[in-house]
């Protein structure tokens, strides 16, 4: 058993004992300290496959006018990182507080089951008084459960709270995502038909990343992806606005950020900067200074733990996230740490670290290439391109890496100076003592977090899904199980599967609000209460229900 696999073990064990009491503790502490008219409005607005690459981050070639005003009004953050440099395993980590790697949710779209302890940070929101909704992608990795939000859906709005009532309310904007730049023209021109002529992008002004190849196909797609970006804007500027409709502006903390780097090749589903660097600007009125720039090293399974010490809520000991911001902040970051593992049908193991300076790449598979065949991404006109001109032999200089036979088995990268991450420092004599720390610093995460990426993935499944067969939990208990009360009526719902969480309503539809249960249920009109039980990478269990007839 290698060492990684045994502080696996270690922390498995660790938490199997302490994680799950901390998790239902917490829930119950949140109840106890939250109620409905406290906390702050808060309101993340995301969009996918985008770098920094905006007006606001100091790119000429860029027309993002609202994300700029909106950086004038609040803190710039030039060093955030996403785990992941593709949405699945990315959003699984921004939606638990976790790195996947150590939850099982680090391949791409593979129906993770993690530990029973890990819950959606959101849980721990509504169960001390906040409206959460979703519009509308999930992408975790596991199936959303019910009990991680009020409503997920593209009706999903904060406008369905009861008043008074504090939100939390995610908006996704898709119109970046990869899949739009390569569109047929007509889909891709109607997809952007917001954008003034003045607000195409001229290919022929692109600044091309150096491992391109400069080809009026790359250029094409090179602004198109800045088109997206641009039509993304004007959507960012539509919420913001129904904000200020509702009179809520002044009291809404406001997240933009992207789920990872821009969807290009070696941007997308790669952990070099251009697959994980990406935008975060929070607006808080009143408390953070408005165009301000923060340079603090910020990883996205710190944007859960965040909310939640915004919120005054108990962030729980299990998150390997950690607050910026709130009373519960922690010290910054020294390190920010990122993982590649399956992509789609394509198989390999890549892990890095990287601080302020310097980007340490570890490839645990370097007989492998970097341009593997992917199906879904080589339907772009820029790989279709870059391989073209491998096959020729017509690449030159930094081009020519991508299409090396193999991977060097270390690489590293002095930031400042190459920010494309072209110049592989490992051998260098003169960068020997950052290449140990670097690699001493990714060696430890791995084995402190559990890394799960060096087993095989049929394995893994067998241990987390033996047998592919799904489990369920049980269905859950009601006490009292109805009946006739002159009074008000306590109810009681217990469920004994490990790690569950309790949803639970009284509307009569089929597609009722189902209420997160984490204190006893106090009814005091007659109703058909109904309940059931969910768990991450866990089907759901029956509905069970009661009748109850007050007075």
């Amino acid at each position: 058993m290698s060492n990684a696999d045994k502080a696996a073990m270690t922390r498995r064990n660790f938490l199997h004992t302490t994680g799950v009491a901390m998790a239902a503790s917490a829930l119950s502490r949140t109840v106890a300290r939250g109620q409905p008219d406290e906390g702050p409005n808060i309101l993340w607005i995301s969009c996918e496959d985008t770098s920094p690459d905006l007006g606001c981050y100091g790119d000429p070639y860029a027309i993002t006018p609202n994300l700029d005003k909106l950086a004038g009004e609040s803190a710039l953050y030039t060093n955030a990182f996403t785990v992941a440099g593709v949405c699945a395993p990315s959003r699984s980590g921004i939606i638990t507080g976790m790195y996947p790697t150590s939850i099982g949710t680090h391949h791409m779209r593979c129906k993770g089951v993690p530990p029973p302890y890990v819950k959606c940070f959101t849980e721990y929101l509504r169960a001390a008084g906040y409206y959460c909704t979703n519009n509308v992608k999930t992408d975790y990795n596991f199936d959303p459960p019910v009990a991680a939000w009020d409503e997920s859906s593209r009706q999903a709005h904060w406008r369905g709270r009861a008043e008074g009532q504090p939100f939390f309310s995610v908006v996704n904007i898709t119109v970046t995502h990869e899949s739009q730049i390569r569109a047929k023209d007509e889909r891709f021109f109607a997809n952007t038909k917001a954008l003034t002529p003045e607000q195409r992008h001229d290919p022929a002004r692109a600044n091309l990343p150096p491992y391109y190849p400069d080809t009026p196909v790359t250029r094409k797609d090179w602004a198109r992806y800045y088109d997206i970006v641009t039509a993304m804007d004007i959507r960012v500027a539509e919420r913001l606005k129904e904000l200020e409709e509702d009179g809520l502006a002044d009291d809404t903390i406001v997240f933009f950020w992207g789920d990872h780097g821009r969807g290009l090749p070696r941007g997308k589903r790669w952990i070099y900067d251009s697959g994980i660097h990406v935008p975060l600007i929070i607006r808080w009125p009143g408390t953070i200074e408005p165009g301000s720039a923060r340079d603090d090293l910020v990883s996205f399974i710190d944007l859960g733990p965040t909310l939640l010490s915004i919120a005054g809520v108990e962030i729980p000991s299990y998150m390997q996230g950690q607050a910026f911001l709130g009373d519960q902040a922690a010290r910054p970051r020294e390190y920010i740490f990122a993982a590649r593992d399956r992509m789609d049908e394509t198989y390999d193991i890549i892990r890095c670290a990287r601080d302020k300076r310097y980007k340490y790449i570890r490839n645990f598979e370097p007989e492998k290439p970097y341009a593997q065949h992917i199906a879904y991404m080589d339907q772009m006109p820029t790989i279709q391109e870059w391989r073209r001109l491998a096959a020729e032999g017509k690449l030159e200089g930094p081009q020519k890496l991508f299409f090396q036979p193999t991977k060097p088995p270390e690489e590293l990268y002095d930031i400042t100076t190459d920010p494309h991450e072209v110049n592989n420092l490992a051998d260098s004599p003169a960068h020997q003592q950052a290449l140990r720390r670097m690699r001493k610093a990714l060696e430890r995460w791995m084995e402190e977090t559990g890394d799960l990426g060096l087993i095989p993935e049929p394995e893994l499944w067998e241990q987390r899904r033996p047998g592919g067969e799904w489990a369920v939990t049980d269905a859950p208990s009601i006490a009292p199980n109805g009946g006739t009360f002159d009074g008000p009526a306590t109810v009681r719902i217990t469920c004994p599967t490990e790690g569950a969480s309790l949803a639970y309503t009284t509307d009569t539809g089929e597609k009722p609000h189902w209420l997160l249960y984490s204190k006893p249920i106090k009814l005091t009109q007659s109703a058909t209460l109904r309940t059931k039980t969910c768990r991450l990478g866990y089907r759901d269990s029956e509905v069970v229900g009661a009748e109850f007839r007050i007075g």
